[in-house]
């Protein structure tokens, strides 16, 4: 059922995002990678030439995007079959976000966010992984005061292409968002905020040097926002996997994969012992890690889980001294269980 509400979702946004006035072209990239654009034309316009225009859709050798091109003429998503489907997941106890949450994600979500790579990270993605592993998730770890998205600086200059203001579609949810300067460069906004203090970030990873670690990326796809650089970031979003929020009629999401989520709330755990304001975060991101570790290693992510692991731990010194120190404060039970995957990955890799 989950699976199916992914797909109907992934539909429902092509069908809005792409109206059936227009059509699907591949274009060959720089480096000879073929992509597909979507070429429509606005109607209501008066001039033919200038309501032309061409957007970004995916990679052709993405199986899923090229798929659903395929079925464009013939695909009509329902939205009260996926209304029906998310009451009946939730009723069988998957989770569902904070209606704020919900709507946020949505209104991004219609504006091309995830279209254009862009990945749900943190708590809010968190909550999409019971229906990706067929588990129930506790309730204690979900509950989050902002909602956070990600995406490669590299893809976002690439793309050419870009959401509408992010701003404007924030003001649609709450009209009391508001930009964030950056302490950094308060030419640039990273954060928006509503008056109740609740908080939309966007992150970038951040692989240069550490003098530059704070200031702000410009991401010409992100509607005018710029983006955070963080560390340790590139791993948790490499290859994201579709999801689903189960608000409304379903909201179609890139997530990190689990296995790297799991891994990646080890890491930051750790890091965030050292800040004693983080502490309550410290003790949540490892919290979530205890609980994605049980269940990819009770299914047949197993594997997944032991060879994420093992790649992180094998980048440098700082991530393994991180990811011992998380890995030592793991319950008995789990620490086994993540240490059983690692072997027999390693056994597998090697």
């Amino acid at each position: 059922m989950f699976s199916d509400l992914i797909q109907r979702c992934l539909d429902a946004e092509f069908d809005e995002t792409f109206p059936e006035n227009g059509s699907f072209a591949k274009v060959k990239g720089a480096n000879g990678q073929q992509f597909w654009y979507y070429k429509g034309y606005n109607r209501g316009e008066a001039n033919a030439d200038s309501k032309r225009f061409s957007k970004y859709v995916g990679p052709v050798a993405d199986l899923d995007v090229t798929a659903r091109v395929e079925r464009f003429k013939r695909v009509k998503a329902n939205y009260r079959e996926r209304r029906s489907l998310v009451t009946s997941l939730t009723a069988a106890g998957l989770p569902s976000p904070p209606a704020l949450v919900g709507d946020i994600v949505d209104v991004l979500w219609r504006a091309g966010l995830f279209r254009l790579h862009g990945v749900l990270v943190g708590t809010a993605a968190f909550q999409t992984y019971a229906g990706l592993l067929g588990v129930r998730l506790p309730s204690a770890p979900l509950m989050t005061g902002d909602v956070d998205f990600a995406q490669f600086h590299s893809i976002s200059v690439s793309v050419d292409d870009s959401i509408p203001p992010v701003l404007e579609a924030l003001r649609l949810v709450d009209p009391t968002f508001r930009e964030i300067p950056s302490l950094a460069n308060p030419m640039a906004t990273t954060s928006f905020s509503n008056a109740a203090g609740f908080k939309v970030e966007f992150l970038t990873p951040n692989r240069s040097k550490d003098d530059f670690a704070g200031e702000p990326a410009p991401m010409p796809a992100l509607g005018g926002a710029s983006a955070q650089p963080l560390r340790y970031l590139d791993f948790l979003i490499h290859q994201p996997v579709r999801s689903v929020l189960l608000h409304k009629g379903g909201v179609a999401v890139l997530v990190p994969s689990p296995e790297r989520f799991a891994v990646h709330k080890l890491i930051v755990s750790e890091l965030r012992r050292a800040d004693r304001d983080s502490a309550s975060k410290a003790r949540k991101d490892l919290e979530q890690a205890s609980v994605m570790i049980e269940a990819l290693a009770n299914s047949s992510s197993r594997l997944d889980l032991g060879l994420a692991y093992i790649e992180a731990r094998d980048r440098g010194p700082k991530w393994r001294e991180a990811l011992e120190g998380a890995e030592s404060k793991l319950p008995t039970e789990i620490k086994e269980k993540l240490q059983s995957a690692c072997a027999d990955a390693g056994a597998v890799d090697g």
